[in-house]
């Protein structure tokens, strides 16, 4: 497991010198000077006319191959490692104090979709994650999948990607996403091999391993398919500014060159992503910009024409999701009072909607209370929100004959806490038809944590909790205290300490803000 460099050098930053009997012999002097690029002319013209001189422009490769360019990195390296050496020893006792507390062979908490259950996981002395599923059956679920990672009892698993093995050799490498098709069986990734954010899409038969020939380079890390499990969407790049700009489909076993393009952005400050609704009903493509949204949506089964939810309007932002026959829509909108929703607000829509007029209310705008990102089930809507100084999920119930009992008089609940100072949020909730809440929860003193919910009953279970070898959770408190400041504001201030402490003003204290 490597750490960067920075990382390292930021904590070296902190510490005291090493005492001068280290057992280390004494380092090599660094170089006399250190390595200056050449300076060499270059115009720079911008689209709207403007020239600018770059005279390091010589020094972007993006293919990573030019002579000189890569014999100055070679000399800068070789700098620093000579002006670093002194600090080695004590650079390799704080590497093996980090690694020593990381779990190396750790795994993510399974999730359940369409019949598999889908995880990633770590070898120890390895750098890269397995990306792997298990079918669904008689005794499988999330605990016992992660106990038998714990146990290394791998049987009955499905290896859909070993990154390890797909980066051997190679300087770089990463997997930005990765994508199963409707009926479980064809694969498709996004792998990048050099670094600079071009992936390539590839393809593989889960069920025979065939790999299918074609592959589609130049695109973003998102893939999306449709109903028929041949057709995937996919979102191009632009080769020179990296921003993405097309979105086109590719149908298995047909020439990449074919591909149909599907839309266009033509303003440069938006930034595109594709998607399917939590319904599985409609593929989406979503752009947004600084200060404007615009989504369209068609048919996963027939998605040949996309429709316009609402118009992209200057200062009007929004994203949306379907389910039970509507449209949820968290957006600043104006509302009645035409006064902006600062801090978003939740509306729905018909299935058909085609503008903004066919949006209704439904989770009023609060000034104290900034939405953050909203999941659908069947029976309520999770809501993630900042409030209260705190980061919250808050359940919504569905109206009359869904969701939980407990909630007979429409109210709101949020999901408790065990701390009085926390944060809360939405985990992976794959499947809309269970009554069950997966979410993350962390503390000052409580290491990432995964538990779920069960709305209707109030049950909660543990599913995983980050381990952190030789520390122990129970030996901590936290606490919130509540400072007036000069203006009259209420400002929260959260505290953690050791169980046992005299709070009689001799103990040495860390602030920030």
């Amino acid at each position: 497991m490597k750490l960067p460099a920075s990382f390292l050098l930021a904590l070296l930053m902190t510490l005291p010198t090493p005492p001068s009997n280290a057992a280390a012999a004494p380092p090599a002097a660094p170089p006399a000077t250190a390595p200056d690029a050449a300076r060499k002319p270059h115009p720079v013209t911008a689209p709207f006319g403007a020239t600018r001189e770059d005279e390091y422009y010589w020094l972007r490769d993006d293919d990573r191959k030019d002579a000189a360019m890569l014999a100055y990195l070679e000399a800068e390296n070789a700098w620093t490692d000579a002006v670093m050496a002194p600090l080695k020893p004590l650079q390799d006792t704080l590497y093996d104090e980090i690694v020593g507390r990381i779990k190396q062979d750790d795994s993510s908490v399974p999730y359940r979709e369409r019949g598999w259950w889908y995880y990633s996981r770590f070898e120890k002395g390895k750098d890269y994650p397995v990306h792997a599923r298990r079918q669904d059956g008689p005794g499988i679920d999330a605990l016992s999948i992660q106990a038998a990672n714990e146990r290394g009892d791998f049987a009955g698993e499905q290896v859909l990607l070993d990154v390890n093995a797909m980066a051997e050799g190679k300087g770089y490498f990463s997997v930005g996403d990765y994508a199963v098709s409707q009926d479980n069986r064809i694969l498709a990734w996004a792998d990048d091999a050099v670094g600079r954010r071009q992936y390539t899409i590839r393809f593989r038969d889960l069920e025979t391993g065939r790999v299918w020939p074609e592959t589609i380079e130049g695109v973003s890390p998102n893939l999306v398919w449709a109903d028929d499990n041949r057709t995937l969407f996919y979102v191009e790049n632009d080769p020179e500014t990296l921003l993405t700009v097309r979105v086109k489909k590719h149908v298995l076993g047909t020439p990449v060159a074919q591909d149909v393009l599907v839309y266009e952005e033509h303003d440069d400050s938006f930034y595109m992503g594709i998607g399917r609704t939590r319904d599985d009903r409609f593929i989406t493509i979503g752009v947004e910009s600084t200060v404007a949204s615009e989504l369209r949506y068609a048919p996963a089964a027939d998605p040949r024409a996309f429709t316009v939810l609402a118009k992209r309007q200057r200062d009007v932002e929004y994203d949306a999701d379907h389910l039970g026959g509507r449209w949820v829509i968290r957006t600043n909108a104006p509302g009645a009072d035409g006064k902006p929703a600062t801090n978003f607000k939740l509306a729905t829509a018909p299935s058909d909607a085609t503008s903004r007029a066919q949006w209704s209310d439904w989770l009023a705008h609060d000034p104290g209370v900034f939405i953050e990102e909203f999941e659908l089930f069947d029976g309520f809507t999770a809501v993630a929100e900042r409030s209260g100084g705190l980061e919250r999920i808050r359940l919504l119930k569905h109206g009359e004959g869904g969701g939980s009992a407990r909630w007979a008089d429409g109210s709101q609940q949020y999901v408790a806490a065990d701390e009085p100072v926390y944060s809360m949020g939405l985990s992976v909730n794959a499947e809309p038809d269970s009554g069950w809440l997966r979410y993350g929860y962390t503390s000052l003193a409580m290491p990432a944590t995964t538990y779920e919910l069960n709305v209707a009953t109030g049950e909660r279970r543990l599913l995983k909790q980050q381990p952190v070898p030789g520390y122990d959770p129970a030996k901590y408190v936290t606490e919130r205290v509540w400072v007036t400041a000069r203006d009259g504001a209420k400002v929260p201030v959260s505290l953690v300490y050791r169980k046992g402490l005299r709070k009689d003003g001799t103990a040495p204290l860390f602030q920030y803000a």
